[in-house]
């Protein structure tokens, strides 16, 4: 067979080149194949990175020379992990730009790909959608996690611009913008040695003075709510200064240093960290579209609010559930579709067996402001039922309070059809609503202005809200009121939230819910910044 010799190669140089194209293709064919039989060795224990590969014919990602964009990219982007409150060990740019430097073999080159791979989609579950499971941290957070495919993450990463794909990823509400501002602030703050000295006293009123207010006042200086001053005794600028710490706090604001407040002031900024960490980790969670209008209820805030462009419409103090395993409010997001004036209220089945049961068992005529009622919906005589026949588990009644001045759902409830049986209602115990910790109900959240709101909800729809409401109150009987446009109703527990000018503002953990929390995550590898463990 004859060749052409290129000009300027000599013709035993090219048979020279011909005799080691098959050895040089063999080698490439061996490398590709070692890389290859590495990758899916590696990939093997994950079905989902483990199915992208076979289908893009085991195309490299992260290692491959066209790649080095996309690489530089995400490891720069999991550089801030620790910034967001991740847990940096699932995603370490430290430790995987060590694993590719040190890679020396093409088997080494296939390992390093798929935890790369791993490391992307960790961060990228764990940015959009949260790091933890809240569930199995508490059963009290039912909230609905909305988790991206994992191979849409990955044709995403694959086929888009890097730099955009990662931004994409990143949380867009500026509530947690602002959160991230304050966990950062916060760690600066306890670089530079915190908060100083905490108050040595129980508490302190306006008038005193002494040490103890000297603590007082250069504490509340160092928080950003005093300018600083000399003056030793407990004056006014003091006062108002307690007075916006309250505020801010969810305390009662009369500028006195109670109990109370002095263990919310001594708390230190660690503390503090710990509960903006969680509100991020909270927010990942959701995803809502905060210009519609929509209802917040913020658990340890004991408020609820109708939002609409983040302006606050209405606004009503409520009581929640017990601190009690059972009884605790839970957090998740539904929309409200409608509401009765007047109702009746079916009492839970717990709240039966537990409370009424056992009394009614030693006296068919207690709770007489109940009707019992059977299967079919019928009021059945308590002389026809043997209480003392049935237990928990087969007490074969329901108890129901007919409408009334005294039911216990007050006059009107707000439905938001749901599994876990949760709504707002009215109340005839008022006075709970005066409390600074308004924890009292079995679940549902009562209402302190319930026609209030119930005004407002049909101001939506009608030109003669108040008057419609009252006839259908005067009725006294039991009247449901669709909703001509649902709302979305949001059940939340956060500790740490900026208010409406960007300034954080925080609530006791009523339920123990952040602490569990902060648990978990700091168990996944979480650490607070400048805070020697």
């Amino acid at each position: 067979m004859h060749f052409s010799v290129p000009r300027g190669l000599s013709r035993r140089s090219l048979l020279l080149s011909l005799a080691l194209a098959p050895i040089l293709a063999s080698t490439a064919r061996a490398q590709t194949s070692a890389f290859t039989q590495s990758l899916a060795a590696s990939a093997s224990s994950d079905a989902d990175i483990a199915e992208w590969y076979r289908s893009t014919g085991y195309q490299t990602l992260w290692t491959g020379p066209a790649d080095a964009s996309r690489r530089a990219a995400f490891l720069n982007a999991i550089g801030a992990a620790r910034d967001h409150g991740l847990p940096v060990p699932r995603y370490d740019a430290r430790a995987l730009t060590a694993a590719l430097q040190s890679a020396e073999t093409e088997g080494d080159r296939g390992r390093v790909e798929v935890e790369m791979t791993r490391a992307y989609l960790a961060w990228a579950r764990d940015l959009t959608s949260g790091a933890l499971d809240p569930k199995a941290v508490d059963a009290g957070i039912v909230r609905e996690i909305n988790r991206i495919e994992p191979k849409v993450l990955l044709t995403r990463i694959s086929n888009g611009d890097p730099e955009a794909v990662l931004d994409w990823l990143l949380p867009s509400s500026p509530q947690y913008v602002q959160l991230m501002k304050a966990k950062l602030a916060l760690e600066a703050q306890i670089a530079n040695g915190g908060w100083g000295e905490t108050v040595p006293a129980a508490s302190l009123a306006p008038g005193d003075s002494g040490p103890a207010v000297v603590a007082l006042r250069d504490r509340l200086v160092r928080m950003g709510y005093l300018a600083p001053t000399a003056v030793a005794s407990y004056d006014r600028a003091l006062q108002a200064a307690v007075t916006s710490f309250q505020l801010n706090h969810g305390l009662t604001a009369d500028g006195s240093a109670g109990e109370g407040t002095v263990a919310e002031i001594n708390l230190g900024p660690e503390e503090r960290l710990k509960s903006v960490i969680v509100a991020m980790e909270r927010e990942r969670w959701m995803h809502i579209d905060r210009s519609v209008k929509h209802i917040w209820v913020n658990l340890p805030d004991f408020r609820a609010k109708i939002m609409e462009d983040g302006k606050t419409v209405f606004e009503t103090r409520v009581v929640i559930g017990k601190n009690v395993p059972d009884q605790r409010s839970p957090e998740f997001s539904d929309e409200m579709e409608h509401m009765v004036i007047n109702p009746s209220w079916g009492v839970p089945r717990s709240i039966i067996v537990k409370e009424y049961l056992p009394l009614l068992q030693k006296n068919p005529n207690a709770v007489g402001h109940l009707q019992v009622v059977d299967g079919r919906g019928r009021v059945v005589s308590r002389g026809s039922v043997n209480f003392a026949a049935y237990n928990a588990r087969n007490f074969p009644y329901a108890l129901r309070q007919p409408p009334s001045d005294g039911n216990a759902l007050g006059k009107v409830k707000f439905m938001f059809p749901n599994q876990y049986n949760i709504y707002l209602h009215d109340t005839p115990s008022k006075s709970l609503f005066d409390k600074e910790v308004r924890a009292y109900s079995h679940g549902c959240i009562r209402v302190a202005d319930p026609f209030d709101l119930a005004h407002e909800l049909l101001s939506w729809q009608t030109d003669n809200a108040e008057a419609e409401f009252e006839a259908a109150l005067e009725s006294g009987r039991e009247t449901m009121v669709k909703l001509k446009q649902h709302l979305p109703v949001h059940l939340v527990y956060f500790t740490a939230y900026p208010d409406a000018k960007g300034r954080m503002t925080y609530r006791r953990d009523v339920y123990g819910r952040d602490a569990a929390l902060w648990g978990a995550l700091a168990e996944a590898g979480v650490e607070l910044a400048g805070v020697q463990g």
